[in-house]
């Protein structure tokens, strides 16, 4: 089967990585290091910042099954661009939002759907009060300031074991992604 892969950050790597592997068209979603200014980061290093990278998720999907929009989508669903380096509890510059991608062919949809976010008015209702915590710093009627980096994939370091399938083992955890409500809504299976 042919697949493509485009890497995402935004908050906790766990919480994506738990999104992306319920998402139909997705074959597999791995933990990992993105554009670490270090070989081989550690867990520790990154969350101290001292490797420059962020920490989030390579997602290798079905492009027959799903596009990277839409993968984009769901991204921008529970996470908030408007943000910076912070998404739920997770605050640092390891926890900046971003679309990265390693394709030329992928490109031009990214910044297509970036330039649709940086123009975005008002976030919607949902992605805003249901999805994620709200941002204190965020006035609802004023500008928007879009802190979502989209570039082209320097690196990626997939993050040790105990770092993969981590909420799966631990359900128990409370997560600034509602869950559920993404099942209700048929986002993730």
């Amino acid at each position: 089967m042919y697949t493509k892969k485009i890497y995402f950050s935004g908050g906790s790597f766990h919480e994506l990585q738990e999104v992306f592997s319920r998402v139909q068209g997705v074959v597999a979603a791995t933990a990992g290091y993105i554009n670490s200014e270090v070989e081989e980061p550690e867990y520790e290093d990154v969350i101290r910042g001292k490797t420059g990278a962020a920490m989030g998720v390579e997602v290798s999907f079905n492009p027959k099954k799903i596009d990277v929009s839409m993968l984009m989508d769901i991204l921008f669903t529970v996470i908030n661009p408007y943000s910076k380096d912070r998404q739920g509890n997770c605050e640092g510059p390891m926890y900046r939002s971003g679309v990265y991608y390693d394709s030329a062919e992928d490109e031009p949809i990214v910044d297509y759907h970036m330039n649709f976010i940086r123009n975005r008015k008002k976030v919607p209702a949902a992605t805003n009060a249901a999805l994620t915590v709200n941002d204190p710093n965020h006035d609802p009627n004023g500008p928007r300031q879009c802190y979502a980096e989209a570039m082209r994939l320097k690196s990626f370091h997939p993050a040790d074991d105990e770092h993969q399938g981590y909420l799966k083992r631990h359900p128990e955890l409370s997560t600034h992604i509602d869950f559920a409500l993404l099942e209700e809504l048929g986002i993730i299976k």
